[in-house]
């Protein structure tokens, strides 16, 4: 193979990273906004359990996306896969949140306990999401 050859999925490989990137951003911004606890502002704080349950959405946002990736016939296929899997983890944060109506007060609080399990929701609602949409053949 001729180092030509080797650099021809470059341009694929920038297209889905960049866009993979974009999205993560995106769902970033949402999540934040959508949370009632201020993330960033409690992290700078020294905050673990925001770090933890922030940590953990963003691995399980990051989780069903590279399966996308992975499996994507197109970057249009990707973005609207990608979409569903932004759409899923948010909802994970609300329906948790309404689960456990003390979330955000606990995390804010610093109760890691609280940032652990919004993590573990998100981490294993991503596992799910990521598997479900993983092309049966």
């Amino acid at each position: 193979m001729t180092f030509s050859g080797s650099l021809a999925g470059l341009p694929s490989f920038m297209a889905y990273m960049g866009s993979a990137i974009a999205f993560f951003i995106v769902f970033q911004i949402i999540y934040t906004l959508i949370t009632p606890h201020h993330e960033f502002k409690l992290i700078r704080q020294g905050n673990l359990a925001a770090a933890i349950a922030l940590g953990g959405t963003l691995i399980g946002f990051a989780l069903p996306v590279s399966n996308v990736i992975a499996h994507a016939t197109s970057l249009m296929d990707f973005a609207i896969w990608a979409t569903v899997a932004l759409v899923v983890q948010l909802l994970s944060f609300i329906v948790t949140s309404l689960t456990m109506k003390t979330l955000s007060a606990r995390i804010e609080r610093d109760e890691v306990a609280a940032g652990i399990y919004m993590a573990a929701v998100s981490v294993s609602v991503g596992m799910l999401n990521a598997a479900c949409m993983t092309p049966a053949y």
